[in-house]
């Protein structure tokens, strides 16, 4: 179903303009969506005869129930206001049904624990210099399903070779799933242009356009959420775990981030001893990431199995594709941060399991605080800049909650927000960390 993405895009505010929307659209029910700090979509169905409460009331959930949004029983309703900027019709998954990124508040302000509040706020900071931060996303994820003894498994049986990037044939094999996709990409004018079977067995990447940061992020919720229901339809299921097979690569969300102002893009320069046709800009913004790169680990690879994919060591393709020290250097993918051209730089840390509201908040707070500081990266790929990036969750949360720039960057609407995030994570590692693994089991049962 076309739609025209003019008038689905416009910022406007008022119920009237999101109802004609709707109805243009053929829209009869709206998911009114939210997404926690751990990433999980939350959402009322709300049916277009409301929509004037929907604007003007909210959609109210318990916020504790939600999950990890700083929320106890007692706490007051946590009420999500629509963007409808963000209005997307998704008669692909169901006929008549549309989707809208929400604001969370409390009391009536927004609610600091609230993702998308974070990332709007890191962005004033931003718009406060001049500057517009443009991002691009990456999402990669496994197409799997269980075997009859609930193991873990590729969906397509058939896609089994030891180096099957790129394979024609394994693409072809999806093709239903893969052009639904873009398909519906398209559909909604975000300008998907590939899809493609990754580095592992099981492992796919549909590429869209660069958008405004706070554009991007919704569309990674929104692309996640119809990777998962699309692929359910076909007996499979979509998973965005950094690592779910030990011996293959990880799933990445790799982020382009380039900083615009009123003259245009502020990253190329025509003359750069350096070679990468940078500007003193992109370098310090390059610095910022690399000085705050071990904390931001900890927003961007936000799990224990993060950890797996950025550690490991071996693949069964002969490559992990993930970065293990704080570099940079140019059209070379082994370094944190890439830089593929002079518009751009792309950051490599990053997986399937990051908030995007928060890894771009993260992100584009350190590269701001590089800027502000007029910090230096050094050469391209130099040695000084090589700081392993954190070996654990745990390792990543300590050097989250010694950073005050990446602190203050999740506390940008109201405090507390990081301490509850740190505390949040450590508890997550403990819990696996407290579990007994059948790896200890074969090594130390007898072994004493």
């Amino acid at each position: 179903m076309a739609i025209d993405t003019a008038t689905a895009y416009a910022p406007d505010t008022t119920s009237s303009s999101l109802a004609a929307v709707a109805k243009a659209t053929g829209t009869r029910y709206l998911l009114a969506l939210f997404v926690t700090l751990a990433g999980k979509p939350c959402a009322k169905l709300v049916p277009v005869e409301a929509i004037d409460q929907l604007v003007s009331d909210g959609a109210g959930f318990a916020g504790y129930a939600a999950g990890a949004m700083g929320q106890r029983p007692a706490d007051p309703d946590l009420v999500a206001y629509p963007d409808p900027a963000s209005f997307t019709p998704i008669p692909f998954v169901r006929p008549g049904l549309a989707l809208v990124h929400c604001d969370p508040h409390v009391n009536g302000e927004p609610w600091p624990y609230a993702p998308r509040n974070i990332l709007a706020s890191v962005l004033r900071t931003a718009d406060a210099r001049g500057l517009t931060v443009n991002v691009g996303a990456e999402i990669e994820y496994f197409l799997v399903e269980r075997d009859p003894g609930g193991a873990l498994r590729t969906a397509d049986a058939a896609d089994t070779s030891r180096q099957p990037c790129y394979d024609a044939r394994d693409v072809t094999r999806m093709y239903d799933h893969l052009t639904e996709i873009s398909a519906a990409m398209n559909t909604l004018g975000w300008g998907n242009y590939a899809s493609d079977h990754e580095d592992a067995n099981g492992q796919f990447e549909q590429n869209f356009a660069y958008a405004d940061a706070m554009t991007t992020a919704d569309r990674v919720i929104t692309a996640r959420y119809l990777l998962s229901v699309i692929a359910e339809k076909r007996g499979m299921r979509a998973t965005f775990m950094p690592k779910p097979f030990a011996d293959r690569t990880g799933s990445g969300m790799h982020l382009h981030l380039s900083l615009w102002n009123s003259d245009g893009p502020t990253f190329p320069a025509a003359d750069d001893a350096r070679g990468l046709g940078l500007s003193p800009t992109a370098y310090s913004f390059i610095a910022g990431i690399l000085e705050h790169a071990c904390a931001l680990q900890g927003v961007i690879a936000p799990t224990v199995n993060s950890y797996k994919r950025i550690g490991a060591t071996s693949t069964s393709s002969g490559a992990t594709w993930s970065p293990r020290y704080a570099t940079y250097g140019g059209n070379d993918r082994t370094h944190y941060l890439r830089v593929p051209d002079h518009n751009r730089v792309e950051l490599r840390g990053g997986d399937g399991s990051a908030n995007p509201y928060l890894a771009i908040a993260a992100t584009v707070a350190a590269g701001l605080d590089g800027i502000d500081r007029a910090l230096d990266p050094g050469a391209p790929g130099g040695d000084h800049r090589r700081d392993t990036l954190p070996l654990t969750l745990l390792h990543a949360m300590e050097a989250l909650a010694a950073d005050p720039v990446l602190t203050g960057a999740l506390d940008t609407v109201g405090p507390g927000v990081s301490d509850y995030f740190t505390d949040l994570k450590r508890d997550e590692f403990f819990a696996w960390h407290n579990t007994v693994s059948a790896w200890e089991i074969d090594n130390y049962l007898t072994a004493f």
